[in-house]
């Protein structure tokens, strides 16, 4: 049961402590009144008693709440932002938040509570536009000009994110002193140095990153071919989860079981473009780099020229199988119904509600393996960035940040918590990659950030990574595109 806000409040008021982080607590129970003169000795005792629980009580609250802090302005008192209301608006929460599913949820939800009522602000996060339109949505709100609701806009890796970055619609970050991208929160994604250009910040994510493409993999399938399944997981362990590796036990699975000819179980299905940018990055290749000096070309790199021929090889050979007509997304069906050993997939596939949910088979889950210029297993990160429009003012734009900065705070005791890995549980997930492979997938030395959704008018898809598949010629692909690409990159720095 929650308990006052206002008793917490008060509480935290005497906290000196400026920290960001706080946790979730309970007010204190009222003091009983004091005994009648001619109450019994008994009653006098139960009261005595009475009393000193509730003072240990109170004591034990009291303690619990000094865990909330208050920020204030140069005048000592708290923040307050005047009953702003503000819109984290993005393309799938509810209208209305489900309720706290465990220990981490009420903790945080007691904990923005808190933080509205202490400084005087509302808000909350909703789904306004769609994944495909949310992009356009933001470009449109902006040079019209905007309106009187404050929003935080959530949008995703695309051409006219990129292009309204570089045209100045975003406010810049880095102006803000409510937010410090050195801390943690900020440190864990990079998603702000993605975003970046020279010292100044248009977008941020807060915490972990979300866990992307790995190699799912069918238990059954692969006992049927006389592997031990439990193999995968003790060599993404040991380090000798290789590319040579996968090959292998692709190799190993895909066969003909009834003597016909023809192969029955395959070695591999997939969306081929998402296994593709991830290969490059296992190889340590990319397509666009950034250093010092602004983006560089980085398609026809050795490493990246290396994993772009291997995956062809891999598709050529276990990957050359679906029928003629089959809708782009047909290898979902495929692998469910058991027919493939192993697919390359983001992880979100095997969460509640997803296409994986519906899969009778166990399903073992491990990183992308490593090529052979590749240092360590790597995640291609992508997660949502958001922004402020720069067409707000900055005192708005202050507000705006100190509220989603408190908004995204872990609360006290769960700092650095991986709620993918609970949300994994919940899933289609075995124990090991629960254990192993999701908090692999979210820690900064096996995450690394992409720059080629950075460089207005590239697209990955349509441009390169559609055109990677069985029996192309990579070369030929890649000559298509290069003057052009390298024109985008001389623009984008421009």
């Amino acid at each position: 049961m929650k308990k006052p806000m206002a008793k917490k409040v008060i509480a935290a008021a005497t906290a000196a402590a400026m920290a960001m982080s706080v946790t979730a607590c309970g007010g204190a129970a009222e003091t009983p009144a004091a005994p009648a003169a001619d109450d019994t000795a008994a009653d006098t005792a139960e009261t005595t008693e009475t009393a000193e629980a509730t003072e240990e009580a109170a004591a034990e609250e009291e303690e619990e709440v000094s865990a909330y802090t208050v920020l204030t302005d140069e005048n000592g008192d708290p923040y307050d932002l005047g009953g702003m209301e503000i819109i984290i608006r993005d393309w799938w929460s509810p209208e209305e938040p489900a309720e706290p599913a465990n220990d981490y949820e009420e903790a945080q939800q007691e904990w923005r509570e808190w933080a509205q009522e202490t400084y005087n602000f509302k808000i909350k996060q909703v789904a306004i536009s769609d994944w495909g339109g949310a992009p356009q949505d933001f470009v449109d709100y902006v040079t019209s000009g905007g309106d009187d609701v404050n929003y935080v806009f959530t949008l995703r890796a695309d051409p006219a994110t990129t292009s309204a970055m570089a045209s100045g619609l975003m406010y810049d970050l880095s102006t803000l002193d409510c937010l410090d991208f050195s801390s943690e929160k900020f440190t864990l994604n990079k998603l702000h140095e993605q975003y970046g250009k020279g010292d100044a910040i248009y977008c941020m994510y807060a915490g972990i990153s979300e866990p992307r493409t790995g190699v799912f993999f069918n238990k059954k399938v692969l006992q049927e071919a006389g592997i031990d399944p439990e193999t995968i997981y003790d060599m993404q362990a040991d380090g000798t989860w290789t590319w040579d590796k996968f090959d292998e036990l692709m190799g190993q699975c895909q066969r003909d079981t009834d003597n016909d000819g023809t192969d029955d179980i395959y070695g591999l299905t997939l969306n081929e473009g998402v296994m593709t940018e991830q290969a490059v990055f296992s190889n340590g290749g990319s397509f666009i780099g950034k250093d010092a000096n602004g983006y560089f070309y980085n398609l026809e790199s050795p490493e990246t020229t290396e994993a772009l021929e291997w995956v062809v090889d891999m598709f050529d050979k276990y990957d050359n199988h679906d029928p003629e007509g089959a809708e782009w997304d047909y290898y979902k069906e495929e692998f469910v119904n058991g027919n493939v050993a192993f697919m390359v997939e983001q992880e979100y596939a095997g969460t509640p509600g997803n296409f994986l949910a519906d899969m009778q088979d166990e399903l073992g889950f491990v990183m992308f393996p490593k090529g052979p210029s590749g240092k360590d297993y790597i995640n291609v990160w992508d997660n949502n960035p958001a922004c402020i429009p720069a067409c707000y003012d900055a005192d708005r734009a202050w507000k705006i940040a100190f509220a989603w900065n408190l908004y995204t705070n872990d609360p006290a005791g769960y700092e650095g918590y991986n709620g993918f890995i609970s949300r994994a549980m919940d899933g289609i997930y075995d124990s090991r990659s629960c254990e192993e492979t999701i908090p692999m997938m979210s820690e900064a030395n096996h995450g690394t950030i992409a720059f080629h959704g950075m460089i207005p008018n590239l697209s990955i898809g349509p441009d390169l990574t559609w055109n990677i598949v069985p029996g192309c010629v990579v070369s030929e692909v890649v000559g298509g595109i290069s003057e052009t690409w390298k024109q985008y990159v001389d623009d984008a720095n421009k």
